[in-house]
């Protein structure tokens, strides 16, 4: 796993607290209907530990039965999280997506890294989290996001 925070933020003793407790919508990025994939699952998880979750998947128009869109930037809501499920040689549209939308983070899930990507993110203001798994950094958390 890889953290790339603006300099204001490298404080922080628990980035990862911070993201998961301050962020109320993400985007997943590469969701798929198919309740097989990874996508879906931690979609569902992510809804159910009550985050405000928008799907973006050109192919779809409903996942989970909310809405999805073709790109970040035509989420209507506001977008704290970019959840990124694309290969990494994929990711740099979705940054500039996010980038465009005005999102917070870029999460990009286990195995993907795309350091262009996430340099660019990074000097928009944005934190950067590469290769690492959403739902196990906030199981990892549960007891501390309930607080």
């Amino acid at each position: 796993m890889t953290i790339l925070l603006p300099e204001v933020l490298k404080s922080s003793p628990d980035p990862l607290l911070d993201i998961l407790k301050e962020s109320k919508s993400i985007a997943v990025v590469g969701i798929s209907r198919n309740p097989l994939r990874a996508s879906n699952e931690i979609a569902q998880y992510l809804l159910a530990a009550g985050y405000d979750v928008a799907g973006v998947n050109p192919g779809e128009t409903e996942v989970l039965g909310r809405p999805c869109y073709a790109r970040v930037e035509d989420i209507p809501e506001a977008v704290d999280i970019v959840d990124i499920f694309r290969k990494s040689e994929d990711v740099p549209p979705v940054v500039e997506s996010a980038i465009r939308k005005g999102a917070k983070v870029i999460w990009m899930q286990q195995g993907i890294e795309n350091q262009a990507a996430a340099e660019k993110a990074l000097a928009a203001g944005m934190i950067v989290v590469m290769d690492s798994c959403i739902l196990v950094e906030h199981r990892r958390r549960l007891r501390e996001l309930a607080r």
